[in-house]
C-alpha cells in the first residue's frame, strides 16, 4: 500500500561547502540502512549523473535527479512524491555548499530544495583541522535560514578519539544539535576520482566493494538508528499549485502523436563509454510508445536492423575510444543509418563519438564521422554549469524560438572550420548551429547542437521533466521513420520526415544544405587530414 504524504521519513544530506565528502558518507549510509532491510530512495540535488550512479548501485534502485533550474518545483515534488512513496526512507544528496546556487538568493540550492521537500537537513562537517571553529560553521548556516531546519551534523575525517570529543562537545554546546556520528580519516580515499568527479560504476570493478567498505565504516561511526528517527520527524508534504500556463505569443512544442500500433524501437548505446542517462528520459520515452534497445557500442557488431531510432547519451568516450575506433563495423553501421535518416539524438559524449575522430593523449582515434570534426581534451573544463539555449534553427525535435534548459560539463571542444572544400565532398561547415547559447559554452560560448539529416548532436544534457516535449519529438519522428522504413522495404528506408522542408530548404541532396555529394562516402578512418587543427569560427550573429 502507496505511504501517504505524511508518511514519508526523508532526510537531505548537505554540507557547509563542496568535497566535505557527502557522496561518501551518503552512499555508507544509504548501504548500511540497505543491509539492515530498509528500502532506501536515493534522489541527488542536481544535475550529477555520476553520483547518482553510485547512489543506485547503494540502493540497489534508481536514483532521481532533483533540480530546481532543470524543472520547475511542481515537477520536483511530484517526482519525490512517486519514487519517495517505493521506500521506507528517503535520502537526497545535496550539491555544493548547503547555501551555494546560481543566484544571490540560492533559488537553486540545496537549502532551498529542502524547503521545498519540508525535508529535515543533517549536515556533513569536514572537521580537518578544525575544532570549536566548528560549532561557528554549524551556527552559522542555522542562522542564515532560521526556517530551514537542521536535524543534527555528522562528522568526516575526524582525526581521533580527542578530536572527535572537542569538536562534538562545541557543537553540542554552542548549537544545540545532536552530533550523529564521527566518521574517522580514511588512510585512502573509498571510491576513485578523474577529471569529471568519480569514476562512474561500470568502470569501477570494485565498485561494489567499496561500498560495501564505506558501509561498514558507517555503521561503525554513526547512530543509524538516531538519523532514521530524524527522517520520521519530516513534516507533511504536498506539491506546491502548478505555474501559469506560458503565453499564447510563446512558441511552443508541436503536439507530435505517437500513434497507435506497436511500439517503435529505439536504440540506447548503454555501456562503459555512454552511461548518462536520467531515469525520466527513459521513462518518457517507453510513456511516449517506444520500446528500448540498450545496445553496447564497444562489443555489438552492428545496430538492429529494424531500430526506429537511436538515443546516445554522455560518458566517456574519450577513456574507452581504443575500444570504440576498434568496432569498426559498428561505427559504419551507424554512420550508414545516419545517411538513410535514422532519427538520432545524442548528448555530450554521444556528440563527441559522432565527430570524426577524438585525440585522447597522444593519439587520434576515429568516430562516427558523421560530423567532419576533430575532438580535443583539454586539460581543464571547456563548459560546466547550467545552459539556456534558445532554438534558431528549424531541427527535427524543437520548435524554433523555444528556449530550453540544460547543464554542460565537458573538457572536450570541437574544432569546425568555417568551410570546407567541396572537392573534399563534406560539409559547409559555415551552417549555424542549432541553438544559440545564452547561457553557458556548447561548442563555442555562442552555439551549440549540430544537426546532419535527423541527427541533432550537443553538448547541453537535458532533463525530461524540463523539456517533457523532447520524448514526444523523438518518438514521433522514430515512428515515422519507421512508416517510411515499411514502405520502402530498407533497413533504413530513407528519411522519417521531410528533412528539407524541416530545414526550410528545397530537395536535392546534400548541395541544398551547402554540401558536396560524394560519388563514394568516404569511411570515417579515411576523412581528409585538412580539417584537422582547424580553429573553431561561426559565422558572426547579429
Amino acid at each position: 500500500m502507496q505511504q501517504t504524504q505524511a508518511q514519508l521519513p526523508r532526510l537531505v544530506i548537505g554540507a557547509p561547502h563542496g568535497r566535505s565528502g557527502k557522496t561518501s558518507i551518503t552512499l555508507g549510509l544509504v548501504a548500511a540502512w540497505r543491509r539492515r532491510g530498509l528500502r532506501v530512495a536515493v534522489f541527488k540535488k542536481g544535475p550529477d549523473f555520476i553520483d547518482a550512479a553510485w547512489l543506485t548501485q547503494a540502493a540497489g534502485q534508481s536514483c532521481h535527479n532533483l533540480d530546481l533550474y532543470l524543472m520547475d518545483p511542481q515537477a520536483a515534488t511530484e517526482s519525490f512524491l512517486v519514487h519517495a512513496s517505493q521506500g521506507d526512507l528517503s535520502v537526497v544528496e545535496g550539491n555544493m555548499g548547503l547555501y551555494d546556487g546560481m543566484d544571490l538568493q540560492g533559488s537553486n540550492s540545496t537549502a532551498a530544495l529542502a524547503r521545498l521537500l519540508n525535508a529535515p537537513v543533517v549536515l556533513v562537517l569536514d572537521a580537518t583541522r578544525v575544532t570549536r571553529t566548528a560549532a561557528a560553521i554549524i551556527l552559522g548556516c542555522q542562522h542564515f535560514d532560521p526556517q530551514l531546519r537542521i536535524a543534527g551534523v555528522i562528522l568526516n575525517r575526524v582525526g581521533g578519539a580527542r578530536h572527535e570529543r572537542t569538536v562534538r562537545a562545541a557543537i553540542q554546546e554552542y548549537c544545540g544539535l545532536p552530533v550523529f556520528g564521527a566518521v574517522p580519516r580514511l588512510p585512502e580515499p573509498p571510491f576513485r576520482e578523474r577529471h569529471l568527479g568519480l569514476v562512474p560504476p561500470p568502470e569501477a570493478e570494485e565498485q561494489h566493494a567499496a561500498i560495501a567498505r564505506m558501509a561498514a565504516v558507517v555503521a561503525d561511526s554513526v547512530d543509524l538508528e538516531a538519523l532514521a528517527d530524524a527522517a520520521a520527524q519530516a513534516g507533511p508534504l504536498a506539491p506546491p499549485p502548478r505555474p501559469h500556463p506560458a503565453s499564447p505569443t510563446a512558441p511552443v512544442a508541436p503536439r507530435l502523436e505517437a500513434g497507435p500500433g506497436n511500439p517503435v524501437k529505439i536504440g540506447v548505446l548503454r555501456d562503459r563509454a555512454f552511461q548518462f542517462y536520467y531515469p525520466e528520459n527513459l521513462e518518457a520515452l517507453q510513456r511516449q510508445g517506444a520500446r528500448l534497445v540498450f545496445l553496447d557500442a564497444c562489443r555489438d557488431t552492428a545496430l538492429p536492423a529494424d531500430l526506429d531510432g537511436l538515443y546516445i547519451g554522455g560518458g566517456f568516450p574519450e577513456t574507452n575510444s581504443p575500444a570504440l575506433a576498434g568496432n569498426r563495423t559498428f561505427r559504419q553501421g551507424l554512420r550508414d543509418a545516419v545517411e538513410a535518416g535514422l532519427p538520432v539524438y545524442a548528448e555530450c559524449g554521444g556528440l563527441i563519438y559522432l565527430c570524426r575522430q577524438v585525440q585522447a593523449g597522444a593519439a587520434l582515434y576515429p568516430m562516427v564521422g558523421v560530423f567532419p570534426y576533430t575532438v580535443r581534451m583539454g586539460k581543464k573544463p571547456q563548459g560546466h554549469g547550467y545552459t539556456l539555449l534558445t532554438v534558431q534553427r528549424p531541427n527535427p525535435y524543437f520548435p524554433v524560438g523555444s528556449q530550453l534548459r540544460g547543464h554542460e560539463f565537458h573538457y572536450s571542444r570541437v574544432e569546425i572550420p568555417a568551410a570546407v572544400p567541396r572537392s573534399e565532398g563534406l560539409f559547409d561547415c559555415s551552417l549555424e548551429p542549432v541553438f544559440r547559447v545564452q547561457r553557458g559554452h556548447g561548442l563555442d560560448g555562442q552555439g551549440d547542437g549540430l544537426l546532419w539529416k535527423n541527427t541533432l548532436a550537443c553538448y547541453t544534457h537535458l532533463h525530461a521533466l524540463g523539456v517533457p516535449h523532447w520524448a514526444q519529438a523523438l518518438v514521433a519522428q522514430a515512428r515515422n521513420h519507421a512508416a517510411r522504413r515499411a514502405a520502402s522495404g530498407q533497413p533504413h528506408g530513407g528519411l522519417s520526415v521531410p528533412w528539407q522542408w524541416l530545414c526550410g530548404q528545397p530537395a536535392g541532396g546534400r548541395q541544398a544544405q551547402g554540401v558536396a555529394d560524394a560519388t563514394e562516402a568516404q569511411a570515417p578512418d579515411e576523412i581528409p587530414q585538412a580539417l584537422a587543427g582547424l580553429p573553431l569560427r561561426f559565422p558572426q550573429r547579429q
